[in-house]
């Protein structure tokens, strides 16, 4: 059943005009691109494999760039496709300033930012600061150097605890499950000192207070600006800086608030001397002709805490987390956005909204509360809501065909460390990462040539490819071309936001951006709408005759 619990009786009066707030947030006249852009996800791994090895890989998202370019986005964001063992689907990287074998060369991305280019579509690529690949070289050098180096001081390395250093140098938890340290070995094979890593033991922790570490990363933005790529996407942002003495921590391995631990306390996360790292980077990029942007991957409560990442001098841009895990239920829902659009507002940064990623279950599955064609109808209610809100947007490759997780891949073919790490009792993130479907008639629809992708396909995948979306009119696919095309041509991303007071005690989400009206149903009920245009709806029966159905979501000209 969904969880939304109607508040009141659904507004039934279509002649009459709808009254709204006074506005939450205004249309702004910035033309800055960053304000109000729509950022495409690329994971590369299973975006298009072009050359048949069953990895996706640079040539295949060039050959295919011209279908982002059809759904009118701004840019592409491209997780990592730098030199890595892949122990964390490349967030474990061993050379931050070289393309991995398995995706191509320096050359295939010169020529994939050179047709992006002609496309109009800028090129953001995934910044890794806060950990390595154990097999990087500062990495290996400093292992081999022992302790007290000028090498180990290059991360994270403390004696143990205990008569013979054999526990842990604090309690802190690793992302994926079990400790976040792991003890090295002597040359003569006795114990020795142990390294931070926040995440899996093959991704140790940059010391960040060692000016070393902070010149070696300008050195790798420079080597990306210089390849004229538009911005960074930083990975873990609130991570880089620990606290002093690295106190045990008894709260969430994340950082998140839970009871008896505020986020705001906890000694991995956060720390004020984070702030005039981005803005130092903030000053490299000014450096550069054009719009170049920062964007926090910084999950940090509450969104007040938030916006110290998106200070003029610092970030662009930062996630919003607490969008992104929204219920579906509309209170809760409204007052995310009031809190979001007030927090970014009170800095003068712009609200980033995101349904899925990379390292979530897909939204399609997330809403559906186990039921498939609910968690698409309410997938396409929430992304037709989203991209009518005013700030930024990012999609993940494959919303845009109303892709759901993959539930059902065998344990032996799993690759996420989480998975791993906890003997599958947290089954990770690789049900969102399946290498997507392009052609239905083609093997492994279109993705690649070969028997078998890095990740399985589920077997009736055939039926989201993107050449049959393509000629329904109906589709996914074409819900988010029509719907991104009316977002630039009406700037709803540089719009305002006006709640509808009639629906603010009902399971309808209702808000004016310029002079559209959007209403999503999140109850159970029909819900009838006021008069006027339909310009874009979530189902061809959206709105049909004053009435929206629940889990859809219509905009209208009011007349």
């Amino acid at each position: 059943m969904p969880n939304a619990v109607s508040l009141a009786p659904a507004v039934s009066a279509q002649s009459v005009a709808p009254a709204f707030h006074e506005p939450l947030h205004t249309a702004h006249d910035d033309d800055a691109w960053w304000r109000s852009s729509v950022i495409y996800q690329v994971y590369p791994r299973s975006f298009r494999d072009l050359n048949g090895d069953g990895q996706g890989d640079l040539a295949g998202i060039t050959a295919e760039l011209h279908q982002l370019a059809d759904l009118s986005i701004d840019a592409i964001w491209m997780s990592p496709f730098y030199t890595s063992p892949q122990r964390d689907g490349g967030y474990d990287v061993a050379d931050y300033c070289d393309v991995d074998p398995m995706f191509g060369t320096l050359d295939d991305f010169d020529k994939l930012t050179a047709r992006a280019s002609e496309l109009g579509i800028k090129v953001i690529v995934d910044l890794v600061p806060n950990h390595c690949s154990s097999e990087h070289p500062l990495f290996k050098a400093a292992l081999t150097a022992g302790p007290g180096s000028d090498e180990r001081a290059m991360f994270i390395f403390r004696d143990g605890t205990g008569p013979d250093g054999s526990n842990p140098p604090n309690n802190w938890q690793s992302h994926f499950g079990g400790s976040a340290w792991t003890r090295t070995l002597n040359d003569d094979g006795t114990p020795g000192q142990w390294y931070l890593h926040l995440f899996d033991s093959s991704q140790p922790d940059f010391n960040w207070d060692n000016p070393a570490v902070h010149a070696e990363f300008e050195r790798i933005l420079r080597f990306w600006l210089d390849r004229n790529v538009t911005g960074f996407r930083v990975d873990v942002a609130h991570a880089l800086v620990k606290a002093d003495g690295l106190p045990d921590w008894g709260g969430r391995p994340d950082g998140c608030s839970s009871d008896g631990y505020p986020g705001h306390a906890a000694p991995m996360f956060g720390q004020k001397e984070i702030h005039d790292i981005y803005r130092r980077w903030r000053s490299v990029l000014a450096e550069y002709d054009g719009d170049r942007i920062l964007c926090a991957e910084a999950s940090i409560d509450p969104l007040s805490r938030l916006v110290n990442w998106v200070r003029h001098d610092q970030m662009h841009q930062a996630f919003n987390f607490a969008y992104l895990h929204h219920p579906w239920n509309a209170a809760e829902l409204r007052g995310i956005i009031t809190d979001s659009l007030q927090a970014f507002d009170s800095v003068n940064a712009p609200t980033t909204w995101v349904l899925s990623n990379h390292d979530v279950t897909r939204h399609a599955t997330r809403l559906g509360e186990n039921n498939p064609e609910v968690g698409l109808d309410r997938a396409r209610a929430a992304s037709l809501a989203m991209l009518a809100l005013p700030g930024g947007v990012y999609l993940y490759q494959g919303e845009e065909l109303g892709l759901p997780d993959h539930l059902d891949i065998p344990d032996e073919q799993r690759q996420d460390p989480t998975f791993i790490r906890t003997g599958g009792e947290r089954v990770g993130r690789d049900g969102s990462r399946v290498p997507l479907p392009w052609r239905a008639d083609e093997p492994h629809y279109g993705f690649g040539s070969t028997s078998g992708g890095w990740l399985p396909q589920p077997e009736d995948w055939y039926t989201l490819a993107r050449d049959v979306q393509q000629t329904d009119p109906d589709s996914t696919l074409n819900l988010y071309r029509s719907a991104l095309a009316l977002r630039k041509q009406l700037r709803l991303g540089a719009g305002s936001l006006s709640w509808a007071a009639d629906y603010m005690d009902t399971d309808i989400i209702a808000f004016l951006n310029n002079d559209v009206m959007v209403i999503m149903n999140m109850g159970e009920s029909d819900a009838y709408v006021p008069s006027g245009t339909v310009i874009a709806g979530s189902h061809a029966d959206a709105g049909a005759e004053g009435v929206l159905a629940p889990n859809r979501c219509v905009w209208i000209k009011l007349n």
